[in-house]
């Protein structure tokens, strides 16, 4: 196939793809949609609404992208895939951008508000739903989305006057993105993710420093210089552990009692919060000083804080069923997510931790989830495509059981946990290999738990 002269090639058909040829269309851009897949679900439909649009399905090899306008990307495709080759490095006749984007770039030239926007391997959805939260309670007309639920692009068409667009943003947005130019950035961590896609940690984290370019201000981690913009320029904020002796935003300990606290200032008692663990006390400082960059009322932050209760799948309790809690964190897909769960969790217990795990590794190293659950837990249940793997990792330090699914993992740890336990699913896997995604993993988990609370109580 040919792109045909000064039209865009638009490269997937999911859900930033199809946002990505509407807003084309109310520019009038004239445009084709690519999909590497034989049959992408939604072809039908897509050709019902744009039956002038030339559509093609294939490898991307056998694409002539030289006349494109641009190659504008979804998210779900690799730049490197076979047919891409040698567009990163050209660019566009027509915008003087790289020939080769993706969704982000389209909306970064379109929007008028500032942008606040949110990286990082773990927490950066609740982060993001948290600002929204504060925003909206400063009285702020914000708009909140980007790879969290409503695309970036479709919230230009569903919130068009937003005052202020809060994003969270994948690796893979932001690798396509020539500069972003956010009123105030945030990098929440880092740690072994997506290295099929990034090749190393180093490419992983490259991408995601890419949220700095042309920022304002930045908020970055004060416990992991890996968060930390490459080149020098940006006003940095500072938030982590130990970050308020600094003057960041840190946990303060006074009279036995933990205060997010900002420099010498204690803001607000951790027993206020609705989320326990320290990793929810971080994410909160981590919001706080996004915000106050944002310039958002300190006063109205904390009253929105103390109000939230988190979101879906990620560390949530569940039930407590004859003594032991079940917390489903099916959201923690990464070796870092689970890390930050096991010891926000199981400092609080008051037994042990039956710890879930198991599914798609990604290549990830699980060597470091051996010594908080040697601490923490009293047995690992492993399943799925790489629990053989995880077995291996976690060898010597703790007891694993290896079975097949997740409804034997939670069979096996009804059997194990005693009173005063907790069952904690964070996978520290993608949930491919048996789920459709994590929220299917977690529902799963939640019906166990409801169905075994119903066989208790009668």
């Amino acid at each position: 196939m040919q792109v045909p002269e000064g039209v865009t090639a638009v490269i997937g058909l999911g859900i930033s793809g199809r946002a990505i040829c509407r807003h084309l269309q109310r520019l009038g851009t004239p445009f084709v949609l690519i999909d590497t897949r034989a049959e992408p679900p939604g072809l039908a439909d897509f050709k019902s609404l744009y039956p002038e649009v030339t559509t093609w399905c294939g490898p991307l090899s056998k694409v002539d992208f030289s006349r494109a306008r641009e190659v504008v990307l979804s998210p779900g495709v690799d730049p490197t895939t076979p047919g891409l080759e040698g567009l990163s490095g050209r660019q566009s006749p027509v915008t003087g951008e790289p020939l080769l984007v993706g969704e982000i770039a389209l909306f970064r030239r379109a929007v008028k508000a500032p942008i606040a926007a949110i990286t990082g391997s773990n927490a950066k959805s609740t982060v993001t739903t948290l600002l929204g939260d504060m925003a909206r309670g400063c009285g702020v007309d914000a708009a909140v989305g980007g790879n969290l639920g409503t695309a970036a692009l479709t919230l230009l068409e569903t919130h068009p006057e937003a005052e202020l667009y809060i994003l969270e943003l994948s690796s893979f947005q932001l690798e396509t993105t020539p500069r972003l130019g956010a009123a105030a950035a945030l990098f929440l961590n880092l740690s072994d993710d997506h290295l099929d896609r990034h090749g190393d940690l180093e490419g992983y984290r490259a991408a995601k420093a890419r949220i700095f370019l042309g920022a304002e201000s930045a908020v970055v981690n004060a416990d992991d210089p890996r968060t930390w913009p490459d080149a020098p320029g940006v006003p940095l904020d500072h938030f982590g552990a130990s970050a308020h002796l600094e003057g960041g935003w840190g946990l303060a300990t006074v009279d036995g009692r933990t205060w997010l606290a900002k420099g010498d200032e204690c803001l607000i008692d951790v027993e206020s919060l609705p989320l326990a663990g320290r990793h929810n006390q971080l994410n909160a400082l981590a919001a706080l000083a996004l915000g106050e960059r944002l310039g958002l009322c300190r006063e109205k932050m904390l009253e929105a804080l103390v109000q939230f209760k988190g979101l879906p799948h990620r560390s949530e309790l569940v039930d407590t069923l004859a003594g032991v809690r079940y917390v489903n964190d099916s959201k923690g897909t990464n070796v870092g997510a689970t890390l930050a769960a096991i010891e926000g969790i199981g400092e609080g217990v008051d037994g042990r931790l039956v710890l879930l795990a198991g599914g798609v590794g990604k290549g990830a190293d699980f060597s470091p989830l051996a010594a908080p659950l040697g601490r923490y837990a009293r047995e690992v249940v492993v399943f799925g495509a790489d629990a053989l793997r995880l077995e291996q990792a976690l060898e010597g330090a703790v007891r694993v059981r290896r079975v097949a699914t997740l409804v034997d993992a939670l069979n096996a740890a009804r059997e194990i946990a005693e009173p005063g336990d907790c069952v904690l699913l964070s996978p520290a896997c993608a949930s491919l290999d048996q789920f459709a995604n994590y929220e299917a993993r977690g529902e799963a988990f939640r019906r166990w738990v409801a169905q075994n609370r119903s066989e208790v109580s009668s």
